[in-house]
Parts: C-alpha cells; sequence; structure tokens
C-alpha cells in the first residue's frame, strides 16, 4: 500500500534544492574566511551565481513554458549594462554598495523584463524552431545596438546617442556606455552573498509561479497547446508571463555578472553565452531546477578543474558532458530518480 500522508514531489522537490542552496552557501562562505578558497575559485564565486540564475530562468521558458529560446544573452546584456550605467551614475549619491548593488539589479531587470514584453509581442505568437531562430536574431540585435550605444550624464541629464559619441557632456559629465568599449572603470561591488540572495530569490518567485495556477497554465501549454486554448486558457498570455519572468531574471544576473569586472563589453553576451546556458538547462533537465542549479555550477567550475590537462582541457570537458548526458537519459536513473522524489512510500 501507499502511504497518502507525504509530501508531493513537487514541493519537497522546491524545499530540498532550497535547503541544498543555502547548505552550499554556508559551506563556501565557511571556507571562504578560513582561506581555504584557491583565489581562482573565489573570483568564480560571483560568476557561477549568474549562471545559476540564468541557468534557472531560461529553464521557465524552455522546460516549464516548453518553448526555445536562444537570445538569452541579449537579455543579460540589457541588465548587465543598465544595471552598470545605473549604479555608476548613482555613485556619489549612494554611498552604501550593497544598496546601489540592490537597485542596480532591481533596474536591471526591470529593463530586461520590458525587454522581453517588446519581443514577446511578435515572438510568443510562433512555435517551435520559428521561436527559437526570431529569439536568436533578437539576442543579435540587442548587442549589436548595445555594441554602438553612447550614454552619457551631466547636469543636464542622461544623453544618448547611436554609432558615434555626440552625446556632448558639459563640463564635469561622465561616459557611462562608450559604444564597442564597453563600460570602464566599474567598481567591483557584487559579492558572493549578493549572488546567493539572488539566486535564492529567483528559486523562491519560479516555484511559486510553478506552483500556482497561472504555472499550471504554462505546464499545459507546454504539455497541448490546443488542448490548453480548448479549455480557455490565454496562450499568449501565459507564455508572455514566463517569457518575461525569465527576461528579468536574466537582467538581474547580468547586472551582478557585470559589476564583478572592471570592465564589460557587449560582446561578451553574444551568442555562444545563450548556447552555454542552453547547455546548464538540457544537461540539468528540462524542467529541473535542482538540476539548472547543480549543471550551472559544475560546468562553471569544470573547465578551471580541468586547467592541468592544457591543450586536452576542452576535449576532456566535452567527453565528460556526453557521459553525463548518457548516465542522466538512463532509464534506470530516471527511474531511481522519480522514486526517490515522488513524494511517495511503501506502506
Amino acid at each position: 500500500m501507499k502511504s497518502k500522508t507525504a509530501l508531493p514531489g513537487v514541493p519537497l522537490m522546491n524545499k530540498v534544492t532550497c535547503v541544498l542552496v543555502i547548505a552550499a552557501y554556508a559551506v563556501l562562505q565557511f571556507m571562504q574566511t578560513r582561506g581555504m578558497l584557491s583565489a581562482s575559485l573565489r573570483g568564480m564565486l560571483v560568476p557561477i551565481c549568474a549562471y545559476v540564475v540564468m541557468a534557472v530562468s531560461l529553464n521557465l521558458t524552455v522546460g516549464i513554458l516548453g518553448e526555445l529560446s536562444l537570445g538569452h544573452a541579449g537579455f543579460m546584456s540589457v541588465g548587465a549594462f543598465t544595471g552598470t550605467a545605473a549604479a555608476m551614475a548613482l555613485q556619489d549619491l549612494i554611498p552604501l554598495a550593497p544598496v546601489r548593488l540592490a537597485l542596480a539589479m532591481i533596474l536591471a531587470a526591470a529593463f530586461a523584463g520590458a525587454a522581453g514584453f517588446l519581443i514577446g509581442i511578435p515572438v510568443l505568437r510562433l512555435n517551435g524552431d520559428y521561436l527559437a531562430i526570431v529569439t536568436l536574431a533578437f539576442g543579435e540585435i540587442i548587442k549589436a545596438v548595445v555594441n554602438n550605444l553612447y550614454v552619457g550624464i551631466d547636469s543636464a541629464g542622461i544623453h544618448m546617442s547611436l554609432l558615434n559619441d555626440n552625446t556632448h557632456l558639459l563640463p564635469g559629465g561622465k561616459l557611462l556606455i562608450q559604444g564597442p568599449m564597453g563600460i570602464g572603470g566599474i567598481q567591483k561591488i557584487s559579492t558572493f552573498t549578493a549572488g546567493f540572495v539572488l539566486v535564492l530569490l529567483t528559486l523562491v518567485i519560479i516555484f511559486n509561479l510553478v506552483s500556482s495556477r497561472a504555472g499550471r497554465a504554462i505546464m499545459s501549454i507546454r504539455d497541448n497547446r490546443i488542448a490548453a486554448e480548448s479549455v480557455g486558457v490565454n496562450v499568449v498570455k501565459y507564455k508572455m508571463m514566463a517569457f518575461v519572468t525569465s527576461a528579468a531574471m536574466a537582467g538581474a544576473a547580468g547586472a551582478l555578472f557585470a559589476m564583478n569586472y572592471s570592465t564589460i563589453v557587449a560582446n561578451k553576451f553574444d551568442f555562444n553565452l545563450s548556447i552555454l546556458v542552453l547547455v546548464f538547462v538540457v544537461l540539468g533537465g528540462l524542467g529541473n531546477l535542482l538540476g539548472s542549479v547543480i549543471a550551472a555550477a559544475a560546468l562553471t567550475i569544470l573547465p578551471e578543474a580541468l586547467r592541468q590537462f592544457y591543450d586536452y582541457r576542452m576535449l576532456v570537458y566535452a567527453i565528460v558532458l556526453i557521459l553525463v548526458m548518457l548516465i542522466t537519459n538512463s532509464p534506470a536513473v530516471k527511474a531511481l530518480y522519480g522514486r526517490r522524489f515522488s513524494g511517495k512510500e511503501e506502506a
């Protein structure tokens, strides 16, 4: 007989994921304060958090909504540049770095969400390969625009121009975004703690969305769009909800990522980055947020761990990816995973 008092599978997985993230933060923070982490690993903590948020947010679109998006790096780019420019503009007004970082990430999420909404208006009426190709094109358009954007601030306000620097700033003004040169002289205010908070907040937002009525509507669209429409589900509305939420989280991750470096350029957020994040999602499992967290962290650390192999590093990296994909797609492994987190127990 089966026990009827066990926790449902999805809430159990939500709790396990959050507990593991908190435990990983506590262990790494302890090791960092005791000097037990190498300099290279300490420098990777913030990027790992940013990539985890990117993977979890993309999984909302790819795994839970069921639509393939190849322009996720574009939303990260919007967040990186808007958030960093805002933080630099507020540097004198708000001297407290944590407050400035929080405001920058909120603004970055807002701008990236707005970009997701504008892009979603034409894109989300498409399906399958067509949607993937159009999101890829929009990602490249965002990169090209940012790569040719000049933004400055002076006593008269904010000045913008495209292609050439025609901002004509007044004396004492500051050029924030310098076209292909990106943003330089960034004060590195991103911290591992801020990254952990963003990861946890992203998980909570997406867990609550997926567990809500809207989340069930989103998953019904993934499973059968025609059936969902036949029972009155507004497909465009719920696809837009998932897409904008995913874009907003990517924007916040972009701000966190950018303010971990002294210089950031638009070419950093290219098609290769979108593919890398998609690899995190596929490797961790479509719709499996815990898998996205683990895959993003492991695959960010793996190239550095394989550095001792020099010229064979990327070959070993590719072999590891293939082996992990074969193992995780094994029917026996899937059955074991399903039994472990199904929330059902033998009486």
